[in-house]
């Protein structure tokens, strides 16, 4: 893990370039935003552009940066994705993590999610305490590939908090350090396992189709040092030998991980090929002071976007 604190100047830059981002008008139309971000992303602090640049090439599984400046008057925490759309609910730190985030890579948003938002708000809602969401609160969210289904899912997955009372803890595990049996390595690397979209979704999205679903691999890319794609509830064993290495790593990921409790200003990269990740189950208040993120997906290469001709009607590229 490599962590960062910015300095208070360097909090200060930051809220100047986001000043200026909204002076400009960038901040109404989601794709103009990501857009003006990647452009704007260059006059971020020196420091902060040189510890991103060194957490990818060094492909850094979890990298923190904290200290991003909240607005000291933000807003109460919505009751749900759709509140937080209606109300432009802390849109300074929508900025923030655009800016931040696309000095890492592009940023990207699904048709089928979160009505197509570039960035994602991420608090409880009521009537969705037990989902298979980040809407969920009382139900622990097991460790899994952001779009584990999607080839053009996100290299990082990018969190901002900005309220974390309770100390809910952020889940995660990396293949690096997860010791695997090689009869189970040799079965997660065979194309044994289908993926399915998971509950955030809309329908229609890519893949939905029974016969759009290939077998894949769990573990793929360098033999020794692979990547990993996970998802327990949104995937599916071919066999009996593939079923048994699924559940395998399942309980090997769980007992090897670790849990990050983010704190209001830290801003965490996820390495969506190599760390899964979850979160801890708590009870909310609905009272507007309860856990509340920003999340957006970033891919090293935007092209990707295009080369998959299925993916062109549902992801809404930068």
């Amino acid at each position: 893990m490599r962590r960062l604190q910015l300095t208070d100047a360097e909090q200060t830059e930051i809220v100047e370039l986001v000043d200026r981002f909204l002076d400009a008008g960038h901040d109404w139309e989601p794709l103009n935003a990501a857009e003006a971000a990647t452009l704007a992303a260059p006059r971020l602090p020196l420091r902060l552009r040189e510890f991103l640049a060194g957490a990818r090439s060094g492909e850094s599984d979890i990298t923190v940066v904290s200290g991003v400046p909240l607005d000291p008057e933000l807003a109460a925490t919505p009751t749900g994705w759709e509140a937080a759309a209606k109300s432009g609910a802390g849109r300074r730190e929508e900025i923030a993590l655009l800016l931040c985030g696309a000095a890492m890579g592009d940023p990207f948003g699904w048709e089928s999610q979160q009505e197509g938002r570039i960035v994602h708000d991420i608090c409880p809602a009521p009537g969705m305490e037990s989902s298979l969401t980040s809407a969920s609160s009382e139900k622990t969210l097991s460790l899994h590939t952001e779009d584990v289904f999607h080839p053009c899912r996100a290299d990082y997955v990018a969190l901002l908090c900005l309220r974390n009372p309770d100390g809910v803890g952020t889940t995660m595990a990396s293949v690096d350090a997860v010791e695997l049996p090689p009869e189970v390595r040799v079965a997660l690397a065979e194309p044994g396992f289908r993926f399915f979209p998971d509950d955030s979704h809309s329908a229609p999205v890519p893949g939905e189709e029974p016969s759009e679903h290939p077998n894949e691999k769990v573990l793929f890319g360098p033999e020794q040092a692979p990547y990993l794609r996970f998802d327990v509830d949104f995937m599916t064993a071919t066999g009996p030998e593939a079923a048994a290495a699924m559940d395998a790593a399942d309980e090997l990921l769980r007992t090897s991980g670790g849990r990050v409790v983010l704190r209001p200003g830290d801003l965490v990269f996820i390495d969506n090929y190599k760390v899964v990740h979850g979160r801890d189950p708590f009870t909310p208040r609905y009272d507007g002071a309860d856990r509340w993120l920003k999340r957006v997906n970033l891919l090293r290469d935007v092209r990707r976007l295009y080369a998959e001709s299925r993916v062109r009607s549902r992801l809404v590229p930068a």
